[in-house]
C-alpha cells in the first residue's frame, strides 16, 4: 500500500485592526474578521502542500465549511492549524482550526471547520481564464 505523506501546518498570526470585521466590511465590530480567519485557514492549508507539490504546480481552494465559534481582540495571538485528513488524486481535504494563544500556551478554541484544494498545473490554469 502506498501512502501519501503527511501533509499539516501550524501558523501564527496577530489580529490587527486590518484584520477585523469593521476593516474588511464583515461587521462594525473590532474583532477578528471572519473573512480574515478563513483566508488564515486557507493559508495553513497551503503551507500544508508546500514542498509536496510538483515544478509548476499549486493548489486552489474549492470547497470550506467553517464555524467560527468566538471572538478575538486586536492584538491577540491566533494559531491557525491545517491537517489533511483525506487525498484522492488531485483533491486534498484538510482539518482546519483557530485558537487563541497566550503565554501559557493554547486559549480557546476560536474555530473548526474543513478546506478542500485542487491541485492543478498554475500555467495552464491561468491560460483558461
Amino acid at each position: 500500500m502506498v501512502t501519501a505523506p503527511e501533509a499539516e501546518a501550524r501558523l501564527e498570526r496577530v489580529v490587527t485592526e486590518a484584520d477585523t470585521a469593521r476593516a474588511v466590511d464583515s461587521g462594525s465590530l473590532e474583532v477578528l474578521g471572519t473573512p480574515v480567519l478563513l483566508a488564515w485557514c486557507e493559508a495553513a492549508t497551503c503551507a500544508a502542500l508546500d514542498g509536496l507539490l510538483e515544478p509548476g504546480a499549486t493548489s486552489v481552494g474549492t470547497r470550506v465549511t467553517l464555524e467560527h465559534l468566538a471572538a478575538s481582540p486586536v492584538g491577540a495571538r491566533v494559531e491557525v492549524a491545517a491537517t489533511r485528513t483525506h487525498v484522492d488524486g488531485r483533491l486534498h481535504r484538510f482539518a482546519v482550526s483557530a485558537r487563541e494563544v497566550g503565554d501559557d500556551g493554547p486559549g480557546k478554541v476560536l474555530a473548526s471547520g474543513e478546506v478542500t484544494r485542487v491541485v492543478v498545473d498554475a500555467e495552464r490554469f491561468l491560460g483558461r481564464l
